[in-house]
């Protein structure tokens, strides 16, 4: 089995000091790697009846691409404000290092569709509630959220609760 923590490199100071950004684009280039991330993500995921796979802007469209794909679901994008050409609904949330909004089309989902989110990374969480909010907004029961990497010490689970969370690599402090 692929340790696929050694794909991804860690960055000090980055975007601002006292963040450390863990840098996918190494785990991106080894196919490999990136195959085993994905096959990795899609056991966590299948067989749970999901119609829609979410990917979070802009990295989470890396993933929930090729998962879709594999999966064979559909996949709606949620993009930061301005990105998308139709009529959208959009929701704020914080970052830990400041804050930003989110936006999807308003006809992306339809009512009780079972729906994932993916991104790369979670940390506090903000992202994918927000994500997670407008799915809501739109009907769409979300079945949990999946992640490559997750930041435990920032307890982002807990701002998804009471969706299931998935994560492929986890940090600790």
């Amino acid at each position: 089995m692929i340790d696929l923590k050694q794909y991804i490199r860690d960055i000090p100071d980055f975007p601002k000091k006292g963040i450390i950004f863990h840098d996918i684009t190494p785990l991106l280039q080894n196919a490999k790697a990136y195959e085993a991330a994905i096959d990795r993500m899609a056991d966590m995921l299948d067989g749970g009846g999901i119609d829609y796979l979410v990917g979070i802007e802009s990295r989470g469209f890396i993933f929930a691409s090729a998962l879709a794909m594999k999966l064979r679901t559909g996949l709606v994008i949620v993009r930061k404000p301005g990105k998308l050409p139709y009529v959208t609904i959009n929701a704020s949330y914080d970052l830990e290092y400041g804050s930003d909004s989110l936006e999807v089309h308003r006809d992306a989902i339809h009512q009780g569709s079972r729906v994932v989110l993916v991104d790369d990374l979670l940390a506090t969480g903000g992202t994918a509630k927000a994500a997670g909010d407008l799915i809501e907004k739109l009907g769409g029961d979300i079945a949990g959220c999946c992640f490559l990497v997750e930041l435990t010490e920032l307890e982002g689970q807990k701002k998804l609760s009471p969706y299931p969370v998935w994560s492929v690599v986890k940090y600790e402090a």
